[in-house]
């Protein structure tokens, strides 16, 4: 238990340091591209997701590994989702990038995970009406990760699943070049040259990463000021992937709601609650073995703390008090993403970062339902200057 404790501290602080310094947040990821086709954030979320698969499949496959999340897959995943990603774009920050804005001293932030924590609450005493019929009219299968059913070996699955997604997203890079160039030659009255776009988007991305590449030799030149500058999105994503395959291989796979869903049991259990007598907490999140700590509610608050020192190392540490305009945002937001978590299960880290890097098919549904809910909120509230795509 003390090494698992040690565990915790050292992934928790690495995954805290690596989201502040990468200004890591899947809300940025997915609301910027919709309103301005920003991809900065989008491509170090698709590079985590992408290097953690191919970590955590050779992990599994060679036996290093301690167990999957799997829930059972259904509509719960497409409805759950949608909730928590209206609630994350409302709130301006999603599960984990709740977490290192508050360790940074964003009180708003605070509140959201105090109005998250209500949503927890009133979740878990609905459960048991929940259970009986949103969860099994809803439910269609048993949960299960494709490494555990595929005949393809786990690493090798992995590889060739990363492999698909860059050529995809290649694809897509390679028809926005095409789109700007085609509309670049016509203004100029000369016949375009249209190349096919999955090879265009390729030399991209080779591009970039040569720039980056670039960027990180300097980094090594003046390692100090390169700390306290932020990092690009891609170096977070690395870092997040290394800290997530020794959870993996520890412990178990990364999550920020569940975690914080027991905090909520626990923290009433402190103030006289019996928190164990609800179904819910006893039964589903401490099963059975009693309400108290646990090592992944310790890792989540150790990322606040990671997060609220690479902050103070970069000077970006400041208590900032909220505008009463955005305490709604706080309010509103945080509960749709404490229930909303709960509904289908799991948030934007257990479902979109670590639920597709382990290839589970209950977060290909749930990652859906957030992006669904994260383009329909983010497009509401730039619904009178309108959205990029």
């Amino acid at each position: 238990m003390v090494s698992q404790l040690a565990i915790a501290a050292v992934v928790g602080l690495g995954i805290g340091a690596c989201l502040q310094k990468g200004r890591f947040c899947f809300v940025n990821a997915f609301r910027d591209l919709f309103a301005y086709k920003d991809t900065r954030v989008t491509k170090g979320v698709v590079a985590a997701v992408l290097v953690t698969m191919v970590f955590w499949g050779t992990a599994y496959q060679l036996g290093y590994y301690q167990g999957f999340w799997t829930p059972g897959w259904g509509l719960t995943g497409l409805l759950g989702g949608f909730v928590f990603g209206i609630g994350m774009t409302y709130a301006g920050g999603c599960a984990s990038g709740t977490l290192y804005r508050a360790g940074e001293g964003y009180v708003q932030y605070w509140i959201t995970l105090l109005f998250m924590g209500v949503g927890y609450v009133a979740f878990t005493v609905a459960f048991p009406t929940l259970q009986s019929t949103y969860f099994a009219s809803l439910t269609f299968g048993e949960g299960v990760s494709l490494f555990e059913i595929s005949p393809v070996p786990a690493g090798l699955l992995a590889i060739a699943v990363a492999a698909v997604g860059t050529l995809v997203y290649a694809t897509v890079l390679g028809r926005e070049y095409d789109g700007a160039a085609e509309r670049a030659t016509a203004a100029s009255a000369r016949p375009a040259t249209i190349v096919g776009t999955p090879v265009v988007g390729l030399q991209r991305l080779a591009a970039g990463t040569r720039a980056y590449a670039a960027g990180v030799r300097d980094a090594w030149a003046d390692p100090v000021a390169a700390s306290k500058r932020p990092w690009d999105p891609r170096s977070a994503a690395l870092g997040i992937s290394v800290f997530a395959l020794l959870w993996f291989t520890s412990v178990s796979i990364v999550g920020i709601t569940g975690p914080e869903a027991r905090w909520s049991g626990y923290l009433l259990s402190l103030v006289g609650v019996d928190a164990g007598s609800f179904t819910y907490w006893g039964s589903v999140l401490f099963r059975g073995a009693g309400v108290g700590l646990t090592v992944d509610m310790v890792m989540i608050t150790f990322l606040v703390v990671g997060a609220g020192l690479a902050a103070y190392w970069s000077g970006d540490f400041s208590l900032r008090m909220p505008r009463k305009r955005r305490l709604p945002n706080a309010v509103l937001g945080g509960f749709a993403m404490g229930a909303g978590s709960r509904l289908a299960p799991g948030c934007n880290i257990g479902n979109i970062y670590s639920g597709l890097a382990e290839l589970s098919v209950h977060s290909f549904i749930a990652t859906i339902g957030i992006v669904a809910g994260v383009y329909v909120m983010t497009h509401w509230i730039y619904r009178e200057v309108g959205c990029a795509i």
